[in-house]
């Protein structure tokens, strides 16, 4: 058995730069992952889903060029070169990560299985070789999370489905592609394959699409995925699979309560991710975990038991890279700094890639009104931002919930060209109190969509 003083379980988001900057602090550091450096998002998540929806956005502009007065005769999709252009980007990315872990002074790399054998130990298996064991009193758990796959959907083991990592490795565009789930996964690969080529149908169990969100933005986010032709049935549950041949499935489905039979030729499962905490030997540890198997952690993203922590998607929580990374930030400063940090009341950004984008902040006002809060809604349609109207993409809305007394930005919710970076912009106002009658009469560059920023809080009455 070979004892370090830490060792890192996954080289996700967390995993990798946590682990360098231990073994940079002096500490022996070991880094074990089961597949690719860079976890998720580099490999099967963030990385590649963005190229390809650069990709599709390309072919979109390319059907629209007329509009705006450039005449293109017709264009193609290349499915195989724009898994290409993926897969470069991608092992770019991976090998860039794997050879920046190699070469750190004080850090192991080992790829294989990781198991606890008891509170300190792990025992792995390599992809050659024997197992080995390791020790050590510091361990950090970051081994993310999978896609969920339904096991009440008769005959569904029996057709060849896809998940967000799998469809990935498509060499050619799907003539039907059937998507159970509506939510931001489920969203992003719809739109994207629609404008491959695709015909998309899109399965929602809920009521609308985006649960979690308002109902305006759901309705907005609807209204443009429709607009390209993308079929959204909501209250649907699929009960049934069955594959006649190659390329020919049929689903049944109730709708609204009445069954309908959809024929397609590739299924998308995008009904939510699980952690990957199944494998761990946790039960060896006494690490606890809630029903869902995600890994209970305090505000310092400690287990219950003392020098084991967990970060990133395995813990729970919103699942998103940036929180992962954070989530290193604050094990390493109150670790090696000495900090005395926690993720309570951490702001949470996130972004939904559909084209236009959702870029969120904050609380939404159905949480505002659930709270009992005293709040003001400010609401901007995109047709009216010059920027917008400009570029000739005015789809979408800007909105703001507010405190009308502290003039404080409670949350904001931009669907539009630049959503993401519009939202960063109040997230910053957010994060240094800056009120929204101060940005009412902020003077931005102009034509910028952050601009519209000043018109967006002029409909509010102080």
């Amino acid at each position: 058995m070979k004892e370090y003083d830490c060792i890192v379980i996954g080289s996700g988001q967390a995993g990798t730069p946590l682990a360098k900057k231990l073994a940079g602090a002096g500490k022996k550091t070991l880094l074990v992952e089961k597949r690719f450096i860079g976890g998720t998002c580099v490999n099967d998540g963030c990385t590649p889903t963005k190229t390809m929806v650069a990709s599709a956005r390309v072919a979109y502009l390319a059907s629209r060029c007329n509009e705006m007065g450039v005449t293109i005769k017709g264009y193609k999709v290349d499915m195989r070169q724009i898994k290409k252009h993926k897969d470069d980007i991608v092992l770019k990315s991976r090998n860039g990560g794997q050879a920046a872990v190699e070469k750190t002074k004080n850090l192991d790399l080992l790829f294989g299985d990781a198991t606890f054998i008891d509170k300190k130990t792990i025992s792995v298996q390599p992809e050659k070789g024997k197992t080995k064991e390791f020790k050590a009193e510091l361990i950090f758990i970051n081994t993310g999370a999978k896609t969920i796959i339904p096991d009440d959907i008769e005959g569904l083991d029996e057709i060849d489905y896809l998940t967000s990592t799998t469809i990935l490795d498509l060499e050619k565009v799907p003539e039907h592609l059937l998507i159970i789930g509506g939510n931001y996964i489920g969203l992003e690969f719809g739109q994207m394959f629609r404008r491959f080529g695709s015909k998309v149908t899109i399965l929602e169990k809920s009521a609308r699409l985006l649960s979690r969100e308002d109902e305006d933005i759901s309705a907005e986010i609807t209204k443009i995925l429709e607009q390209e032709d993308i079929i959204i049935h909501s209250n649907a549950k699929t009960t049934k699979f069955k594959q006649k041949a190659k390329g020919k499935i049929t689903a049944t489905v109730s709708v609204n309560g009445k069954e309908q039979k959809i024929k397609c030729s590739h299924v998308l499962i995008a009904i939510g991710r699980a952690p990957q905490t199944d494998t761990l030997g946790l039960d060896k540890t006494g690490v606890k975990m809630d029903e869902k198997g995600n890994i209970k952690v305090n505000g310092k993203l400690e287990t219950n038991v003392k020098g084991i922590y967990a970060l990133g998607d395995v813990k729970g929580g919103p699942a998103f890279t940036h929180i992962s990374y954070n989530d290193y930030t604050i094990v390493y400063r109150n670790l090696i700094e000495k900090q005395n940090l926690n993720i309570n009341n951490r702001p949470i950004p996130y972004c939904m890639f559909t084209d236009p984008e959702l870029g969120r902040v904050g609380i939404t006002e159905a949480q505002a009104k659930e709270q009992g809060l005293n709040y003001k809604v400010a609401t901007l349609p995109m047709e009216h931002v010059a920027r917008a109207i400009e570029t000739g993409d005015t789809r979408g809305m800007m909105k703001a919930v507010v405190d009308p007394k502290t003039k404080k930005i409670l949350g904001a919710a931009i669907v539009g060209t630049e959503g993401g970076e519009i939202m960063s912009v109040l997230q910053m106002a957010m994060e240094g109190g800056i009120t929204y009658d101060r940005i009412r009469y902020c003077v931005f560059a102009h034509p910028t969509y952050s601009e519209s920023l000043n018109n967006l809080f002029m409909g509010l009455e102080d």
